[in-house]
């Protein structure tokens, strides 16, 4: 998919903007603060139906404002064109459509529009709790494989139904919760397995990229620890029904799997350095594109690269620079405070680039010098 043209009204900051992108390469330069995240979230909008800092919709209506709107005109692989429309009006749910028709069901618009999005935020993947490298398995995995998106929703019902039964007063009925310990240890085995093969698929392809980023200085691995590894997942929920019990919570189960993170066989949290670990999280990030590009429908993903360049030397640069502009890249967005790394992107590019000015929500383009 490559996105031709987009429309936005009252987006964060952004109160206006209407522009025609490079098939290729769309650069957006400007201070902090701008918009030019505001606008990267717009594009990673119309493909996931949500925003990807903020959860709640309402909130990223620009203040004062009763309304937002996203449209963005696609080029399809087989030549065909596809619009895609997403408003909302202060109180009520917000509509989401395809060439003017409505979704019944958002997930069903989930991996039509492959994309992955490398932000500054991305650190607290390796810092933050278990719940941030969940997501990102989550993310990837559900742009491909419909039946785990199904999974996971049908889990975390079944989680909710369990951890009700559990907070109760009065002791909850066995049977009601054997129901929903089996739909928990059914579900979860799907999205074990999905999990599992994922991770195994990604490793050798994210340890390449590392190595070509960092120069092989280092060694960097990843390791799925999940209670599905203890045994049948269903005898593994039921196991602590006594302490569940006592907390009011589901203390097992794949709600609580996480992705470890290690440098040199170490935790990466505790060994990495600044930079290390921004190349730990963008050679990650880069392995799922590589990962999607081979499996969702053979569509090029779409490539968003906000600030990636700020605490990163300027060999590791270079061998960014040198990645994302081969031809293994689709339509890449990539946004920067200063105009130096980008030039350096672009003097050796052969291909059709744009060049865009951020200011106070406003975007605009610039000529090519």
């Amino acid at each position: 998919m490559i996105l031709n043209k987009i429309s936005i009204i009252n987006f964060k900051n952004i109160k206006e903007a209407t522009l025609e992108l490079s098939p290729k390469m769309n650069c957006f330069i400007g201070h902090n603060g701008e918009g030019k995240t505001n606008f990267l979230d717009a594009v990673y909008y119309l493909s996931f139906c949500h925003s990807s800092f903020n959860p709640i919709d309402s909130q990223i209506i620009t203040h004062d404002k009763d309304f937002f709107v996203i449209d963005g005109v696609y080029d399809t692989e087989n030549g065909d064109t596809t619009d895609i429309y997403c408003g909302m009006k202060r109180g009520t749910k917000k509509h989401f459509k395809r060439d003017k028709k409505e979704y019944k069901r958002l997930a069903q618009h989930i991996g039509l529009i492959p994309l992955i999005f490398v932000s500054p935020y991305d650190t607290s993947l390796i810092a933050g709790g278990s719940e941030e490298r969940r997501r990102l398995m989550d993310v990837v995995i559900s742009q491909y494989d419909h039946n785990y998106l199904e999974a996971l929703t049908n889990y975390n019902k079944a989680l909710q139904q369990r951890n009700s039964l559990l907070k109760m007063e009065n002791e909850p009925d066995a049977m009601l919760l054997d129901i929903w310990e089996r739909e928990m240890a059914r579900h979860g085995t799907t999205i074990y397995n999905a999990r599992e093969s994922f991770v195994n698929q990604l490793i050798p392809v994210f340890q390449n990229i590392y190595n070509h980023i960092s120069d092989n200085h280092e060694s960097v691995s990843l390791r799925y620890v999940s209670h599905a590894q203890r045994g049948d997942l269903l005898d593994v929920i039921q196991r602590d029904r006594f302490r569940d019990r006592a907390v009011g919570y589901s203390l097992h189960g794949v709600h609580r799997d996480d992705l470890e993170m290690l440098l040199d066989g170490y935790q990466m949290k505790r060994e990495g350095s600044q930079g290390q670990n921004k190349t730990f999280v963008l050679a990650l990030k880069l392995a799922q594109f590589d990962f999607l590009k081979r499996t969702a429908s053979n569509t090029t993903p779409m490539l968003l690269l906000d600030d990636i360049f700020d605490k990163l030397d300027a060999h590791r640069v270079e061998q960014i620079v040198e990645l994302v502009s081969g031809s293994d890249f689709g339509q890449i967005f990539i946004t920067d405070t200063n105009r130096d790394h980008l030039d350096q992107i672009l003097k050796n590019v052969s291909f059709d680039y744009k060049l865009f000015n951020v200011s106070n929500g406003e975007i605009k383009e610039k000529e090519h010098v």
